[in-house]
């Protein structure tokens, strides 16, 4: 199979010009081909479609942070001109708009592929409870291939795609990620919208990433988090800075005699190698009691949360039951019989239960369990097909109900060439704490990404500008990377941290009269303006200073709101400077704008 490639790796070639995202996409194309696994798209997108919008993608700017990236989404996502099926031919319907965070993927300069394969309405941790089929597990082809989101992790774990989306109610997107050995996000609930998701559970649901290592996981989660004023449930978690390892950090494990691996040497083998790993990486393990969470675990299917997923299809189930996979049939109809009365006595008890995990949690800065405690193959499942697929759900069944984060991780492959992973806990909000630590942790396995033997790319160096030594500076003009100013920025010792966007509360103008040509941006109403294109750079404190400095009238530095949420210092103009001023805000950024005056002379 061809080489691997990482987010970071594409974006770079695309940006350096050694590739184009047109022929990144033909490369995708034919990977799949030679893949050949009919059960894992359930939707390919036409090719020719594909190139051409990665063709007109090459015009726009190529600061995006995921310029060109191929992404598959489980088929339970929205994504516009392709169906919908959540796995149930008969439930199929055809989408008028993107998911938001589809489209929200597709604004950073990702490109969708297909729709995947998944466990029937997203119930089920094994991938097999689908009528098209069960995809090939990119590890072991005996295996399960993990589920719900199957087909989106084998994707990535064959190399198909360095990106794709899952969904995560009761480890989705967990457990796939540990058996085809990828790193798998399942964000605080709220962060990614979930307008655009058949729900399973709604007020459980979770869009999460998989992807060939932590940073680029994190850059595809910055990409689709903000509030969604059209979901619910969307919250305000805006993703942190990732920083380097601290130097103190204290891990959660299980009492003695907690753990459950079910007869499973080698996986249990493989926990205790993981933590030998943690401790030589300077953690502390701290045991904590873990039955309340195996408790919390239960509630979700023997409790009232299975009604929820019974409400998702009930008309189906009346009207054509035999459209429903038996198992998920099975699952689903019990949600029927449960009472208000049986509802509340659970909400009760897992209130309590939750401020028991906040005080577990109070103490340490991670939970580190397996990810799930064994394995198992094809034959086996469907010889078991529900007691089975409730011990993959373990160490995952109680995260949601929670509220917690996680973070799955590759830890090792056992000597029958069976993957071994581990997840990290901890929660809500504390998404980037966790890939902090797990980044460090996953490059020190020296694994290779995915199936493919290769190696992972050096960790990069940690560029957060947080850190008491920098101080981080957004610019939008001739400031940015092979832009005529962008010298005063390297010369003062300036390092490039991330290429994003602004809020959708700014506009932007082509100033009249400056040399070289220069942009101003201006904050307008909440919502009223546009998403303008910019790139974060980090100064030391005596460099931010001689910058500031030296910044002519009218412009100034003030305090922008970026596309995640979070705030940065950076460049705005005085509102008197814009009268008569172009306003250039539907290009979305100075280079589009750039690109269109030495088009046209």
């Amino acid at each position: 199979m061809s080489k691997f490639e990482t987010i970071s790796e594409i974006v770079a070639a695309h940006r350096a010009g050694t590739t184009t995202p047109a022929q990144t996409i033909a490369r995708c194309y034919q990977r799949i081909r030679a893949y050949a696994d009919p059960a894992l798209f359930i939707t390919l997108r036409d090719e020719a479609d594909a190139i051409a919008e990665a063709v007109a993608l090459a015009a726009r700017d190529p600061s995006l942070p995921l310029y060109g990236v191929p992404v598959a989404v489980k088929d339970n996502i929205d994504v516009a001109g392709l169906p919908t099926t959540a796995a149930c031919p008969a439930f199929a319907y055809q989408p008028s708009r993107d998911a938001t965070a589809v489209a929200k993927l597709r604004a950073a300069g990702a490109i969708v592929i297909g729709k995947t394969n998944l466990d029937q309405f997203a119930t089920g941790l094994v991938g097999v409870r689908s009528p098209y089929g069960v995809p090939r597990n990119a590890m072991r082809g005996d295996l399960v291939p993990g589920g719900s989101s199957s087909g989106s992790a084998v994707a990535v774990g064959a190399g198909l795609v360095p990106l794709s989306l899952g969904t995560d109610t009761a480890g989705s997107g967990r457990v796939p990620a540990m058996l085809n050995n990828i790193v798998g996000l399942k964000p605080s609930l709220g962060m990614i919208s979930t307008t655009g998701v058949v729900p399973a559970c709604r007020t459980l649901d979770c869009v999460s990433v998989f992807a060939l290592t932590t940073d680029d996981a994190i850059t595809a989660l910055r990409a689709m988090t903000a509030p969604d004023a059209e979901d619910p449930f969307s919250r305000e978690r805006p993703v942190a800075a990732v920083t380097s390892m601290p130097s103190r950090v204290r891990l959660g494990v299980p009492k003695k005699g907690q753990l459950q691996f079910f007869g499973d040497d080698l996986a249990a083998r493989g926990y205790e190698e993981a933590l030998e790993r943690w401790r030589r990486l300077g953690a502390e393990l701290v045991e904590i009691d873990v039955e309340p969470l195996y408790e919390t675990a239960r509630l979700l299917y023997e409790g009232p949360w299975v009604a929820e997923r019974y409400l998702t299809i009930r008309e189906l189930l009346d009207i054509q039951p035999d459209a429903v996979h038996p198992v998920t049939r099975q699952i689903t109809l019990a949600g029927a019989k449960l009472s208000a009365a049986d509802t509340f006595a659970a909400l009760y008890r897992l209130q309590g239960l939750r401020k028991i995990a906040e005080r577990s949690f109070a103490g340490i800065d991670a939970l580190v369990l397996p990810t799930a405690p064994t394995a198992y193959t094809v034959e086996q499942v469907q010889a078991d097909p529900i007691t089975l697929n409730s011990r993959l759900g373990t160490y995952t069944n109680f995260v949601n109900l929670l509220d917690l984060c996680g973070l799955a991780l590759p830890a090792s492959i056992r000597s029958d060439g069976i993957p071994f992973g581990i997840t990290l806990l901890a929660p809500a909000s504390r998404d980037a704490e966790l890939a902090s630590l797990g980044r460090v942790f996953h490059a020190d396995t020296a694994l290779p990404m995915g199936a493919s033997g290769q190696s992972q790319p050096p960790l990069a160096e940690v560029t957060g500008g947080d850190a008491l030594e920098e101080i981080a500076i957004a610019v939008v003009g001739a400031h940015l990377s092979g832009m005529p100013l962008n010298r005063e920025l390297t010369a003062l010792g300036g390092r490039l941290l991330s290429a994003t966007a602004t809020a959708p509360d700014y506009k932007l103008y082509a100033l009249k009269g400056t040399v070289p040509p220069k942009p101003g941006l201006l904050r307008v109403s909440p919502g009223a303006g546009a998403a303008i294109a910019l790139e974060v750079w980090a100064l030391s404190p005596a460099a931010f200073g001689s910058f500031v400095a030296a910044i002519p009238s009218p412009l100034s530095i003030g305090t922008l709101t970026l596309a995640d949420g979070s705030t940065v210092k950076g460049f705005l103009a005085e509102p008197e400077a814009l009268a008569g001023a172009r306003d250039i805000s539907h290009f979305g950024g100075w280079r589009a704008y750039m690109a269109e005056l030495a088009a046209t002379g």
